[in-house]
């Protein structure tokens, strides 16, 4: 949980399209929409509000606080964001809309991150969508967003203008895009039928249900879009979890928050070389000069406790004498002897080049996130905590195969014909490169008996199976067939350039084509 982050959901429409009902206080997987979202966001920031207009005892029986919007007449997403910028205290309000149950779990925190990183006054999420010629372009998703309290001045000019548009008021001001790459994360549920398909999902998991949600496409170029939607819908999570040494950890997913036994810094210490005293004794006209008693070294702890008109020379890291809470840098000092030094006034102010001990990180709070990607950088942070090992997630274990009876191994001769089999190689490069745990099962020959064969083993000893060949209408591609008899082909084609035709098939599909999955309990990236 970010410190500095609030989040405000946004629930403060009328409810036209719901039947005059709030869409945030609809039914949603034993829950209400906006209870669902309020689930999501809440573990990334340090407070939560509700903006409604309707229903304030309701929403606040989930025990947030409720903030009606300060314009009259619905007046849209940015009348309750104009709301929650004015009453935000715990930092710049994280906002998203209360039909949107399925928002990134690192939402507020990416969005905080862009928004410090780049100075900004807004962060918008983004993603990337093909357009009609199949061209990504991004698409921003203004109504998730992070914004600081010093754009309110924006927002009410432009409110005041009677305009409302979500994507139009932010023209004036600096903005931060953060790329995401789920765009389905930020799908809203705008309709009853809409609803009512998402929990005819939740409650009857099959893959052919979810398919004929997606009537009127050409059944032999499904859209990109709809695929991965059959597929992200019934994938579950890899189950099992491994402690590993620091320096294994590496492009690992933490499985677990990683908490600071210790704050960071230990100790209330000098940000600089320089001298250390009370700030209270500077003089706000004219020269403080003050007596050097002795010096604090970095990794020394000293007894040393100036009194008044006394200092203690003091080196970076240093511990922070008793009495001091102010350091003059070595550089900036009037006059300098072995015995004393002189501050011009105004050169430091109290409290001046101190951290505080915990500053960085307090004990007993997340150092870093579970779902963190282990990056260099990590291992460091985690080495300074003291922590020789950490919790990680189980590796996916893929098999993949190739099938064709015109492929051969390398290195060995090459009969008229025939090609040698290189997806193989891409492939590894690949699951390699995600970190997978990889079995290459060779090459299958082209008849129905050894395919199966080889799919059986592969679903006994992997997570997902991925196959290369054997999928297009010939005499000899077994691939759909032999599929078809182990569990069911959901979908086949994919309207999807370069190429066209792209097989998918398994008891639960989880994975775009060419990928066969028949085990459960993966998660796609």
């Amino acid at each position: 949980m970010e410190q500095n982050i609030s989040a405000l959901i946004l629930a403060g429409g009328r409810g036209t399209r719901m039947g005059r009902v709030d869409k945030g206080l609809q039914p949603f997987r034993g829950g209400t929409l906006a209870s669902h979202v309020l689930q999501r966001l809440a573990p990334q920031v340090a407070s939560v509000a509700i903006n409604a207009n309707r229903n304030l005892g309701t929403y606040s029986a989930l025990g947030v606080e409720v903030l009606p919007d300060e314009l009259e007449g619905y007046e849209g997403p940015l009348a309750g964001l104009q709301t929650g910028l004015r009453h935000c205290t715990t930092g710049p309000p994280a906002d998203s809309p209360c039909d949107s149950p399925f928002l990134p779990p690192d939402l507020a925190q990416r969005l905080y991150d862009a928004l410090n990183a780049q100075g900004a006054d807004l962060a918008v999420a983004s993603t990337l969508e093909a357009d009609e010629d199949g061209k990504a372009r991004t698409q921003l998703h203004p109504v998730f967003c992070l914004v600081r309290k010093s754009a309110l001045p924006a927002l009410d000019d432009y409110l005041q203008t009677g305009s409302r548009k979500m994507d139009g008021w932010y023209k004036s001001i600096k903005v931060a895009e953060v790329l995401f790459n789920d765009a389905a994360a930020f799908r809203n549920i705008n309709t009853l039928t809409e609803l009512q398909n998402e929990e005819d999902a939740a409650a009857n998991p099959s893959l052919k249900d979810v398919a004929s949600c997606l009537s009127g496409y050409d059944p032999d170029a499904l859209p990109v879009r709809s695929a991965q939607r059959i597929i992200r819908e019934f994938i579950q999570p890899v189950r099992g979890i491994e402690k590993v040494a620091l320096r294994s950890a590496l492009d690992r997913v933490l499985a677990a928050d990683v908490i600071s036994p210790i704050n960071v810094p230990a100790h209330d210490n000098s940000a600089m070389d320089g001298f250390a005293f009370a700030g209270a004794q500077l003089k706000p006209e004219g020269n403080t000069t003050l007596k050097v008693i002795g010096t604090a070294y970095a990794g020394r702890p000293s007894a040393l406790k100036p009194g008044t008109g006394e200092c203690v020379r003091i080196m970076t890291g240093g511990v922070m004498p008793d009495g001091c809470d102010t350091v003059l840098p070595q550089e900036l000092a009037a006059d300098l002897s072995d015995v004393a030094v002189t501050i011009a006034p105004n050169t430091v102010r109290t409290g001046d080049n101190r951290r505080f001990k915990g500053e960085d990180l307090a004990a007993g709070t997340p150092a870093l996130r579970k779902g963190k990607v282990m990056r260099p950088a990590d291992l460091g942070l985690v080495a300074s905590l003291g922590l020789a090992e950490v919790p990680v997630q189980r590796r996916l274990r893929v098999a993949f195969f190739s099938t064709g009876d015109e492929l051969r191994s390398i290195g060995e001769p090459l009969a008229e014909g025939c090609v040698y089999d290189s997806n193989r190689y891409t492939l590894f490069g690949m699951l390699q490169r995600l970190g997978c745990e990889i079995v290459d099962m060779g090459i299958v020959k082209d008849d129905a008996a050894s395919l199966e064969e080889a799919l059986r083993t592969a679903c006994e000893c992997a997570d997902a199976v991925i196959t290369s060949g054997g999928v297009s209408v010939g005499a000899a591609d077994y691939t759909k067939q032999v599929m078809a008899t182990l569990g069911d082909v959901h979908f086949w084609k994919i309207g999807m350039r370069p190429g066209r035709r792209w097989p998918l098939a398994a008891s639960d599909p989880t994975a775009t084509a060419p990928i066969c999955l028949a085990c459960r309990e993966i998660r796609w990236p």
